[in-house]
């Protein structure tokens, strides 16, 4: 095992980013729903990104900064990343997510990944415009993990995914072990093994790296 990639909203985070940004609009419950039927697959995810980003437009920028701020770890997840890069495993956060959130939720723990690929929502005047732009809006995970393990010179069959939701099944369907951190049902079929809690997690990737 020589290279870990995790989701993030939903994998080494229980908070989810786009219903933090949307109570600070007060359209959470618009948020909530839209982010539920994508993970279940139930509507394509590029789509949906888009439809939560248009939620936002106007929001001003410092109410953005405090939902990132909101943002946080599931417990012990730091303990795992931690773990995994101490035994010299590359550690990456492929994430339909936004990169602020992402480095906001790292940093309170004082922890660090190798590698971040996340979407960010663009800001004019201050504010939200409305959009989202980045490597996964239209891109799919898979494509992200090939590239990353490319560029390492890892084989994909020395890789682990590790995710969710729907939008995780490109990358958990390459990998060389398929993880399911307490899986959505559309995505529970194609895991190798299925987690549901960072002390399973932990104890699974640790076997692994002394194989």
């Amino acid at each position: 095992m020589d290279l870990v990639a995790f989701d993030f909203d939903g994998t080494l985070s229980d908070s989810e980013m786009t219903v933090l940004l949307g109570r600070q609009r007060a359209v959470a419950d618009e948020m909530a729903a839209i982010t539920e039927r994508a993970m279940n697959d139930e509507i394509d995810y590029a789509t949906s990104l888009r439809q939560r980003a248009a939620l936002l437009d106007g929001l001003p920028e410092t109410a953005a900064e405090r939902a990132y701020g909101d943002v946080t770890l599931r417990p012990g997840a730091a303990d795992v990343i931690r773990d995994l890069r101490a035994a010299g495993v590359h550690v990456a956060v492929l994430t339909g997510g936004f990169e602020r959130g992402v480095e906001a939720a790292l940093a309170s723990e004082g922890v660090a990944v190798d590698t971040v690929v996340a979407n960010r929502l663009p800001v004019a005047d201050g504010a939200l415009t409305g959009d989202v732009e980045g490597p996964l809006v239209e891109g799919t995970k898979d494509d992200a993990l090939a590239s990353l393990a490319a560029d390492l010179g890892v084989d994909l069959d020395d890789c682990v995914a590790v995710g969710d939701g729907a939008n995780d099944l490109p990358m958990l369907e390459v990998a060389g072990l398929a993880v399911g951190f307490a899986p959505k049902p559309a995505v529970a079929p194609v895991c190798d093994v299925i987690v549901t809690s960072m002390d399973e997690l932990g104890d699974l990737l640790a076997d692994r790296s002394l194989a």
